[in-house]
């Protein structure tokens, strides 16, 4: 007697839908009427800046979310891998895989049952061995344990399988999780957030994982080579005119050259509205001013004809106050763009050398590079190879044990640090106003050559007047890197620049480091960021001989 219940894949027949789906949280509408449908082959990338809904979204398609507004209906089998997962698990590794290829595993159970009632020749064998072998089947029974097992040693995680789970780090349960997910034979697979917590080569394995998969894929992700590689369809979350989210096909070229068109035309509307508004503005004050001075007739026209003109001047200020009240602006302000300064370099000399560089237990060399105009350099390696600390010796922050650093006179080196340290209480825009004029004091930055904040595009007005302790990790980061750019820098040191960043933002400072002047050095474990560079000179400090680039 088998009480096993089992969840059944729909294979083919699977589907997900979410129709006119709607979340409120308090008075901020995080999700306003999506509109999605996922059959096994889809490949669904979900993106957007932090406090968008993205994670809300994943949460309605699995079912652990109920929309405020809308539907959600699913046919087939789910599998769910959340960005936070619990702490207060008492399970181990093992039953951890056990639970998540429970079907397979009880599958299984049943067919060796059915195979010794055969061999008893007891009655309704063959029916039994028959339905239980065509359970294994649709299950895809057989390899489910070694998948689970290949996925725990591909990404990484803890294969002792009497390890509890509580042990572990977050990072090592995300890991645990997936692994189990990618054992089991689910027709939806959701993840959040997956490439948080894994290696190049786990990255490889999930990203092979993901595209060769039977059932549907949604993943919600800031990884661009993620999105490049797999994704088919993007839903971006990010403001649009309507405020309704867009889905965009044709991968991520798809969803770039979506994006900007639909940006280009929002600009447009908006400037439109806003000259039709200042144009019936001053259509009123126009009728407004005759209306005080303008109507007063000369000398020898009638009572009845100064009342008649004074009538119809009032009722076109009547008329004019009545068409601007009509227009409203429907359209919302567009959002920032991402304004790179032009940095300009003198020709020829050598702006940064790095001469034969080490730092005991931190940076092994001798490691050397020069940098002049235009120059490129990308630093790679594994962590705790030394690339930060590299960085950081050629910015000045630290005094290399072996080895020198020069620049030419006058060379302006704008250092992007991978970690913010900025101070919480201060409001941003004080901050940025009190590091330009100490530029500007000090004689580093001519008054001239002055970049206000707004002139970057980096924060809006209300998010400048805000303390930095109250601005998001991503906001901090484009505080950073206003900071940086305040220096009008020949040189830029940019330590993980993409961190923390919006994949809009990104790609713009990605097209803008390719044109600038500025010499430019790098360090990054962004693959789409490192694919944009790979024709850049590069210092590998997983190599075990000194490094020596001349850019």
């Amino acid at each position: 007697m088998h009480t096993h219940t089992y969840r059944l894949p729909a294979r083919h027949r699977a589907q997900l839908t979410a129709s006119d789906v709607s979340v409120t949280r308090g008075i901020t509408r995080v999700l306003n009427q999506v509109d999605l449908t996922l059959s096994p082959s889809s490949r669904v990338a979900i993106v957007g800046e932090n406090g968008r809904g993205k994670s809300t979204l994943l949460q309605v398609l699995a079912g652990t979310l109920s929309p405020d507004h809308g539907t959600i209906q699913l046919t087939g089998t789910i599998g769910v891998a959340e960005q936070e997962l619990d702490t207060a698990d008492e399970r181990t590794v093992g039953q951890a895989v056990a639970d998540a290829i429970a079907d397979a595993l009880a599958a299984l159970a049943r067919l060796e049952t059915a195979s010794q009632a055969l061999i008893d020749n007891t009655e309704s064998a063959a029916d039994e061995y028959a339905a239980a072998l065509e359970l294994v089947d649709v299950l895809d029974a057989w390899d489910a344990e070694r998948r689970a097992q290949i996925a725990l040693e591909a990404l990484g995680a803890e294969t002792d399988m009497a390890r509890p789970l509580a042990e572990l780090s977050g990072g090592q349960r995300y890991r645990v999780r997936l692994a189990c997910l990618l054992g089991s034979d689910n027709d939806f697979l959701l993840l959040d957030e997956p490439t948080n917590h894994l290696d190049r080569s786990g990255l490889e394995f999930l990203t092979a994982q993901l595209r060769a998969r039977s059932g549907g894929v949604v993943v919600v992700s800031h990884d661009r080579a993620l999105l490049s590689d797999f994704a088919a369809t993007i839903v971006d979350l990010d403001p649009t005119p309507d405020e309704r989210p867009r889905v965009y096909g044709n991968g991520y070229s798809g969803y770039r050259e979506g994006r900007s068109a639909e940006r280009e035309r929002w600009e447009q509307e908006y400037e439109r509205q806003q000259a039709e508004h200042a144009r019936l503005r001053d259509d009123l004050s126009a009728a407004r001013n005759r209306l005080v001075s303008g109507w007063r007739p000369e000398k020898g026209h009638n009572k009845h004809g100064r009342a008649t003109r004074a009538s119809g001047l009032v009722q076109s200020v009547h008329r004019r106050q009545e068409a601007l009240d009509a227009h409203a602006i429907t359209v919302p302000e567009p959002p920032l763009e991402f304004r790179f300064p032009e940095l300009r370099t003198r020709a020829g000399a050598s702006l940064l050398n790095v001469a034969d560089v080490s730092l005991a237990g931190r940076l092994r060399g001798p490691v050397s590079f020069s940098l002049s105009q235009r120059g490129r350099l990308v630093v790679t390696g594994p962590n705790g190879a030394g690339k930060s600390t590299l960085l950081r010796i050629a910015g000045g922050d630290l005094v290399p044990d072996t080895g020198s650093v020069r620049q030419s006179g006058g060379t302006r080196v704008g250092f992007l640090r991978q970690e913010s340290d900025l101070p919480p209480e201060q409001r941003a825009s004080e901050l940025y106003h009190s590091h330009l004029d100490a530029l500007v004091s000090a004689g580093t930055v001519p008054a001239s050559e002055v970049i206000g904040l707004s002139q970057l595009g980096l924060l809006k007005p209300r998010e400048a007047s805000k303390r930095v302790g109250e601005l998001s990790v991503g906001q901090q980061r484009r505080l950073d890197l206003a900071l940086v750019l305040a220096v009008r820098p020949h040189v830029l040191l940019l330590d993980e620049p993409t961190n923390h960043l919006s994949i809009a933002l990104v790609d713009e400072l990605t097209e803008a480091l390719g044109a600038t002047q500025a010499a430019v050095a790098l360090s990054s474990h962004d693959r789409q960021l490192l694919r944009d560079v790979a024709g850049c000179p590069c210092i590998d400090l997983s190599a075990t001989t000194g490094n020596e680039v001349p850019v």
